[in-house]
This record gives structure tokens, sequence and C-alpha cells, in this order.
């Protein structure tokens, strides 16, 4: 028994053969902001960059697999700091759709659409901590990586979270055991919802807010907070939350906001103006429901849907619906002067829910930022090295020597226009393709 045991222990740390890979004669856009570097290659090592610099300077290790990227552009692999997983089936949302199958189905397509990883915000199920688990042993997943807040916080009675799923408090009473219980999970983040539905819900109430940040904070979690309005912000700001998970959206925000970001190192950890187009878009057909980019991730059920008169009737009798288009206009203002002020942000969608689709609405998602203001070269950073930032993700969101190798592989120059993002040669995770062809 003993000798077998030996052997066993001899079988688990010998070192696995080599696995290395060469990209050559592609354009680098390696997520930092630094200029484009055309002509460049990259060695890949059982997953990581190894070496990253001038084709003309490569030395190719004998044996490697080659892959010729000329003409390409390689830049880091997407990051969205706000998604939902495995609780919709085409457009209906039931936590009893929360399965294995349904999870890695949304994972496989974010893969697709070059989105590697994802933190899944608030809605999970104990599912995702062994799928979380068995992703970071390796480290090299076949899918989009998955960070999670587990079940986040509510208002009993109120707006936000999944019925059955997140924790639904009625004071502070209950907070300390519920985070202790997140903590033991190894949540990634906290999550908590503070809105009223545009004066529909109940509000959370502060000092619920405050003990939940406070509570967390003990536990060495970071905390995030969907907000709509100026004054919820400011003070949850103030508290130490650590990053807000939409825009603010019912005023422009001001100098104080601003500062008190700042001051307490807040980020608006993601804009989600897809979010907001969401909520109105329907209301007649989108161009994009007859794009293939956007037709190929979903059924032919969700496409009609999207077309049929009754549907978009539904949309634009929402009582609020005047109001949504400025909605969106504001969350793409505050977008914008926060990154004039130097305030950190990141990148994020809020996809998942029905109606926002996992993986198209990302590449959309970075089409609305510039359209808001911001230049392709600094969404391409929000979405990578600055996600990968708040995600406290070192290996992540750049490419560079000792990270991941999780890249996607453009047809053209997402500098020069945004949307070239959506001509996707391939994607890797880790050094392996997930997506696309040679």
């Amino acid at each position: 028994m003993f000798r077998h045991t030996i052997v066993a222990l001899a079988i688990l740390v010998a070192p696995l053969a080599a696995e290395v890979k060469v990209f050559k004669g592609f354009t680098l856009i390696d997520g930092s902001g630094a200029p484009p570097a055309a002509g460049s290659a990259m060695i890949v090592d059982n997953g990581r960059i190894s070496w990253i610099g001038p084709t003309a300077k490569l030395n190719a290790p004998a044996g490697a697999e080659t892959i010729d990227l000329r003409g390409k552009f390689v830049m880091p692999g997407i990051i969205n700091l706000h998604g939902h997983l495995g609780n919709v089936v085409d457009l209906t949302q039931d936590r009893k759709y929360y399965t294995r199958e349904n999870v890695e189905k949304d994972l496989n397509t974010y893969a697709s659409y070059g989105v590697t990883t994802v933190l899944s915000m608030g809605t999970d199920q104990d599912l995702i901590f062994s799928i979380r688990d068995e992703q970071r042993a390796t480290g090299r997943p076949k899918m989009t990586r998955v960070y999670t807040a587990g079940q986040g916080f509510a208002f009993k009675g109120g707006y936000g979270g999944l019925p059955g799923v997140t924790y639904s408090l009625e004071g502070t009473a209950e907070v300390e055991k519920d985070v202790a219980e997140l903590a033991k999970k190894k949540v990634d983040i906290v999550k908590m919802w503070v809105d009223d539905h545009l004066g529909h819900m109940k509000k959370m109430p502060f000092e619920i807010s405050k003990a939940i940040i406070d509570s967390a904070h003990s536990h060495n979690l970071p905390v995030a907070a969907h907000i709509f309005y100026l004054d919820d912000a400011k003070k949850l700001a103030a508290a130490g939350v650590n990053g807000f998970a939409h825009s603010v959206r019912d005023k422009p925000v001001d100098q104080e906001l601003i500062d008190i970001m700042k001051q307490h190192g807040t980020w608006l950890a993601a804009a989600t103006l897809t979010r907001e187009a969401s909520t109105f878009v329907y209301a007649k057909t989108p161009k994009f429901v007859n794009d293939p980019f956007f037709t190929r991730s979903v059924s032919p059920k969700v496409v009609a849907t999207l077309k049929s008169a009754d549907y978009q009737k539904e949309i634009a009798a929402d009582p609020d619906f005047a109001k949504l288009p400025g909605i969106l206009e504001m969350a793409k203002k505050n977008l914008k002067r926060l990154s004039d002020a130097g305030v950190k942000y990141g990148f994020g969608t809020d996809a998942g829910p029905p109606g926002r689709f996992p993986g198209f609405f990302e590449q959309w998602e970075m089409e609305l930022m510039v359209e808001a203001g911001l230049t392709p070269a600094q969404v391409i950073k929000a979405a990578t090295k600055s996600a990968a930032e708040f995600l406290a993700a070192k290996d992540l969101g750049t490419l560079e020597p000792g990270k991941w190798a999780d890249m996607i592989v453009l047809n053209a120059d997402p500098l020069k226009d945004i949307r070239n993002t959506h001509k996707i040669h391939s994607v890797y995770i880790a050094g392996n393709q997930v997506a696309g062809g040679r």
C-alpha cells in the first residue's frame, strides 16, 4: 500500500510535457494603453506568455507549434465585470434553469465573442463555486473564466436580486452571519442592490448597506453596489464601497462625488450602457436582430419574439418608457465625466437577464462607450487591464510575460474602429483556442 502511494505521488508531481506555441507577425494591442506594435511575436508556454516582442527577434523553441498571424491584430480577452449566469432560457428567467449545462452554455457563448473572463454579480447558486474552483485548479479552462459574488443582498420586498437565490434582508441583524457564509464560500466580491426601480419599489436603507460594507471588509471582501441615484452613490462611496455596478443615472455627477470616489478609491466598475439600451430598444426591431454576429448565439425563437409586434408593444407599454432613452444618455455623460476626472473605471454590461445577451452585449457596450466620448484605446484598456485590476486578477488583463495568454485575434484594427472587435479570427484562453479558426 505504501509503495503504491509513493508511485501515485510520483505521478502527481511529475512535470507535464511542455506545450509551447509561437504566434508571430501580428500587431499587438497589449491592453496597457501603449501604442500598437506591428510585427510582433509571442511565445506561450503551458498557457502563459514567456516572451513577447518583435518577430525579428523571435527565437522560437525547437518543436513549438507556430501560428502565423500576419495581418491580424491581437488584444487581451475582454473582462466583463457585471454579468449574470445560467438563469435564462431564451427570454425567460427562472432559478430552475440554473444547471451546469446552462451556466457552461453562457460561458461558451461569452468565449465565442472574445469575453474570456466574467464576474457574475449576485444571482448564482452554489454550483458556481465548483465550476470556478475546477477552473482555478489548473488555470486553463476551456471556456470563459468565472469570478462570482455568489448570492447578493437585496432588501426584503425591494428591488433587486433573484427570489429564492439572493439574501433578502429586513434589517442589519442577519448581515454578519450572511457575509460570513459568503466568505466561507470564498466569493470574489459581495454584491448588493440599492435602488427603488424609479420609485416603484422599496430601496435598501443606508444602515443595511453600510453594515454589508463593514462586514464584508472585515472579511477582506470587496463590495459592489447596484446604484441609480447620485445621492446614494455619494453615501456609499463615503462608506467605503469598492465599486458601482452601474453609472449614476438620475442626474449629472458632480465634483463632490468625484472627490469622494477619488478619496476612497471607489470605482465605476461597470457603466452598463447596454443594460439601459435594452430597456427600450426592443420597442422596435433593432438592426442587430438581423445581424449574423448576433443571431449565431440565440435561438430562432428569440429572433422571432424580438421581431414580433406583440412583444414590441409590451416593451413600449412600460409606464416609464418615455424616460428610458434619457437614462441611457445620462449614463453615457456620467461615464465620460468620471473618465475625464480621473476616476477609475472598468467595463461591464449586466448581461444575462432576458433581453441582455451574453457576449454580444459586451461587443455592443464597447461601441456605446465610444459613442459616449471615450476613444477605442480607452475602452479596450477599461475592458482588459483596468477590469483585471478591479478584480485583483494579476495574471489577466494585459499581454505580457508571466500572464495567461487570454487573447482575441482580430482581422481588423479595433483602434481605428471599435466595431472591428466583431471581426474575430480566433479566441484563446490560456493559450488554448476556444473559438474561431485558423
